[in-house]
């Protein structure tokens, strides 16, 4: 029955059909899941009986540890007792796949059925996989340049998509300690640093591996990089600087530009008591919000097309699944109950499929609908006019991270993790050698990272 499900989900036929052709042959699915939170549980579990509901097909939601997951997917595979579906992070796309972990026929019939040119781009190339993908993209989220659209207006300044329009809109509007013209990451033993940094390098296209694995960092372009960190560390505060500072800032009215994830969305709007906006005395005040811009594509002088960083998740098919039933539950997942997906967290879940083939933006226009906050509640589009909605869903269509692209994601995270890259920048930052020294000592400290 495996190829007869498969050849129906090919022809892309409603999912009612698919439902109808197999009501008689209900299977019980385990579903493992890093959405662990009791509030984001619930949700899963309500979205887990609605498609219950509408297949015949109980499903367990299982709470799992993102920090365990690796670890228990190895164990659970060499027992022959892998969960149906798991919802996992882009770092076990390819590894999984190569490991046989993952039924990448499932989650390619998947991806063609729902029609693939119905998701973002950057989202299926990362999980992508000789003659198809490891896993179908769920969400995922861009990290946004934030910046003051209203003192960028004032002052006739361009948006911030490019390191000269940074460095122009520096020198316009930096006059510390009432305005710093950015907040840039420089405390080296934050992953927050590690993140800021891989996207200002991938803006000007540097890398330090490819296709080979790990490979030297190209001179003239990472000098570049260095020269720009410097400069946009030099328009922030003294000391060392995360994400702490840099939302406080912002949020105080003293920073033009800073680099942040879309958790701080529903803040900037007052929705969050533990972060409001300071800005003025009114701490559920959407002022700063209406003020603010947002980037997520940005480029360097050598990648002119520029790139945004971007974190996606997957829900992948395991090889020890009941496969047709889990395949109709990605697919529900991803269709009717796309919604219900969204929801679970939509500031940190933008749609990787915006639409239907008759309705291309059909989930994009649904997710800006979605209540966003912690302890009030409003919709992504009463807060953010259309055009940062694109803005923000759009920067999935060229999502990239270091090493996805030619395999060498393992070989990346180690050198991220090992965190010589923040050592090295700060170090230049803070005068110890000079551009041209600091990128030999980044290569050969890169080359012996383990």
């Amino acid at each position: 029955m495996k190829l007869k499900s498969r050849a129906i989900l090919r022809t892309g036929a409603a999912m009612a059909l698919v439902f109808s052709a197999f009501a008689a042959q209900a299977e019980d699915l385990r579903f493992w899941t890093t959405e662990e939170q009791p509030e984001r549980l619930a949700r899963q579990e309500a979205m887990a009986e609605a498609f219950a509901k509408a297949s015949g097909h109980n499903v367990q939601v299982i709470p799992v540890s993102e920090n365990d997951l690796g670890t228990r997917a190895t164990a659970a595979f060499a027992a022959g007792d892998l969960p149906d579906v798991i919802y996992h992070t882009l770092q076990y796309a390819a590894p999984w796949a190569e490991a046989g972990i993952l039924d990448t026929d499932a989650a390619t019939d998947v991806v063609e059925a729902l029609g693939q040119e119905t998701f973002a781009p950057g989202a299926l190339e990362m999980a992508a996989v000789d003659g198809g993908f490891a896993s179908v993209p769920v969400d995922g989220w861009t990290q946004m340049l934030v910046y003051r659209a209203d003192l960028f207006k004032e002052k006739g300044l361009e948006p911030p998509n490019s390191y000269a329009n940074v460095i122009a809109a520096i020198e316009a509007l930096h006059s510390p300690p009432d305005m710093y013209g950015f907040v840039a990451a420089t405390k080296i033993d934050e992953n927050f640093m590690s993140q800021v940094l891989e996207h200002v390098f991938l803006a000007n296209g540097v890398s330090p591996v490819g296709p080979d694995g790990v490979q030297a960092l190209d001179e003239a372009a990472t000098i570049e990089v260095l020269e720009f960190y410097k400069a946009i560390a030099e328009a922030s505060p003294p000391g060392d600087l995360y994400w702490d500072q840099s939302r406080t800032l912002y949020f105080s009215g003293n920073a033009a530009m800073i680099i942040w994830s879309p958790f701080i969305l529903d803040e900037l709007a007052g929705l969050r008591d533990s972060a409001p906006p300071t800005i003025n005395d009114d701490p559920m005040s959407r002022d700063l919000a209406a003020a603010t811009g947002i980037v997520t594509n940005f480029a360097g002088p050598s990648n002119p097309d520029g790139a945004a960083w971007g974190d996606v998740r997957y829900f992948g098919i395991t090889s020890d699944a009941s496969t047709d039933a889990a395949m109709e539950f990605v697919a529900y997942s991803m269709s009717d109950g796309y919604g219900a997906t969204l929801a679970i967290a939509p500031e940190g879940k933008f749609p990787v499929r915006r639409g239907t083939s008759a309705n291309p933006t059909e989930y994009s226009d649904l997710w800006a609908t979605l209540d966003v906050g912690v302890d009030r509640k409003a919709p992504l589009g009463d807060l953010y006019d259309a055009s940062m909605i694109k803005e923000i869903v759009g920067g999935l269509d060229v999502a990239q991270r270091w090493g996805v692209a030619d395999g060498q994601l393992s070989a990346a995270s180690k050198i991220i993790n090992s965190q010589v890259i923040n050592r090295f920048v700060r170090e230049y930052i803070d005068g110890e050698r000079d551009a041209a020294a600091t990128v030999a000592a980044l290569n050969e400290a890169i080359a012996a990272v383990k």
